[in-house]
């Protein structure tokens, strides 16, 4: 990496503002799978020190006004564009996303933390009346306290910054797990966060393997709020490791997008969308199109409309000038990949892309026709750049199949006819839909999903009720 500021780039943990580093794992690029640096792998005795130095800040940050603590979110969220091509060439050098991607993601995580640092000078209680005379009743919003943020390696940046920017506004203290894969991008923000005034041990990151990290932040009694992003197998596990303490839990977990293309959709605004929401991030995100459900009479027009621009994409290292499709974050991304499409194909799937000769780490971005319900990828995340094509010819069908799911995160859908558009919109069981829109995903919008897709929602003014409780404050003899 060539950093204008190479001392962003910590091969260190961050406990109560101390910096420490040990060369324990190392770190290797996606694109080429040789070592971009080393990290610590932090100990359960490391993570209580964090713990304990957020709860030992927690007391000054909670005190501190609304306006003071909105100006210093102001101040690194101002860093954080000053920063911003620095960050994206980390970011792309540990996950692999074109650099181009990687820009709109510095930015969009950046947005968080001016929503919240706004957000912040809006926290208000109320006022309610008494039912008894000389009495009046208070409900005071409170932080919640020292919160655990554990966070994936496909959004390296704005995952954080989407948890951590209300937490701090509402007065929270944080003890961060980013990705082992991915941890040089949080480091980063945490640098930043020095510079920004924000004090000694409200922001703690902690770099290494996840089990001895995750038990001990999920047995604390002082941790209050976990929030996680990631499987629904693990939003499950750390769930029941909660349940003791009682913590209060946000989830977003995993999904399976349907991508509903009805005969009277426009083809071009349709195929536009498949493309943002299917393979942005080489299709690994947890909102993108899992399966594409296109109406008969526009299916076939649709399949080549789509097959032309997945054949046009341009895959290679996220470094170099207009690659749209970087390396998967590791081997085993590759293997579950490969096996959905080896499935696919057995049963009857047709690929109509192009195939490429790709360097080990690379997927082929491809499209399938003829897809049902009995293949592996209808039922899982591929979570990479494959598009399978199902064919429907109801509505009431394809309301079927897109609901046909444990998941529930986010689904999509394209009409021009407004009486169908609230009707399936109602009807879809999902978190996050779309209509004639590929891009869903906003710091203004609530973000979170219902049935396995998890608990709680992110962004807008929910975000930060996430990080607050409401205390009933009574007082008598008036």
């Amino acid at each position: 990496m060539k950093l204008d500021d190479p001392d962003l780039f910590r091969q260190a943990a961050l406990i109560g503002g101390q910096w420490i580093s040990r060369p324990d794992m190392e770190v290797t690029d996606p694109a080429t799978g040789k070592t971009l640096g080393h990290m610590p792998d932090c100990s359960a005795a490391e993570t209580t020190e964090a713990i304990a130095a957020a709860e030992a800040a927690m007391k000054d940050w909670r005190a501190r006004t609304h306006a003071e603590r909105a100006d210093l979110l102001m101040r690194w969220y101002q860093l954080m564009l000053d920063h911003a091509e620095d960050l994206a060439r980390i970011l792309t050098a540990e996950q692999g996303k074109p650099l181009q991607e990687a820009r709109g993601e510095i930015l969009y995580g950046a947005s968080f933390v001016r929503w919240f640092a706004e957000e912040a000078r809006r926290i208000n209680g109320a006022i309610i009346p008494s039912p008894v005379p000389g009495k009046k009743i208070f409900a005071m919003k409170e932080p919640v306290g020292v919160c655990a943020i554990i966070t994936p390696w496909n959004f390296p940046n704005a995952m954080i910054t989407r948890k951590v920017a209300p937490g701090l506004a509402a007065g929270c203290t944080m003890v961060i797990k980013p990705s082992d894969f991915t941890p040089y991008s949080a480091l980063a923000l945490g640098v930043l966060a020095e510079r920004a005034g924000i004090p000694k041990g409200v922001i703690n990151i902690l770099t290494g393997r996840p089990e001895a990290i995750g038990a001990t932040l999920t047995g604390s009694a002082v941790v209050r709020k976990l929030s996680f992003t990631g499987s629904t197998r693990v939003g499950a596990m750390l769930a029941e490791q909660c349940a003791p303490t009682l913590k209060k839990l946000s989830l977003e977990l995993g999904g399976n997008a349907p991508f509903i293309v009805f005969d009277d959709a426009d083809l071009e605004a349709a195929v536009e969308g498949a493309m943002a929401s299917k393979f942005r991030n080489g299709g690994q995100t947890c909102v993108c199109a899992n399966r594409l459900l296109v109406q008969s009479g526009i299916h076939d027009a649709f399949v080549a409309a789509l097959t032309a621009r997945v054949d046009a994409l341009r895959v290679g290292p996220g470094t170099e000038d207009g690659v749209e499709i970087g390396p998967m974050i590791n081997n085993a991304a590759i293997d579950k990949i490969t096996t959905h499409v080896t499935d696919a194909l057995a049963k009857g799937a047709m690929r109509t892309t192009r195939s490429r000769d790709l360097p080990a780490g690379y997927a082929d971005p491809m499209v399938l026709s003829g897809a049902d319900t009995g293949m592996r990828l209808a039922d899982e995340e591929t979570f990479g750049p494959v598009a399978p094509i199902f064919r429907f010819e109801t509505e009431e069908e394809a309301l079927r199949i897109a609901n046909g799911t444990p998941f529930g995160l986010a689904a999509y859908f394209y009409t021009t006819d407004m009486a169908r558009a609230f009707r399936v919109g109602e009807a879809l069981e999902f978190g996050l839909v779309g209509l004639n829109t590929g891009a869903i995903s906003h710091e203004v919008s609530p973000f979170g999903g219902v049935k396995a897709s998890g608990l709680g929602r992110e962004g807008a003014r929910e975000g930060i009720e996430e990080y607050l409780e409401t205390k009933a404050f009574h007082f008598g003899g008036l």
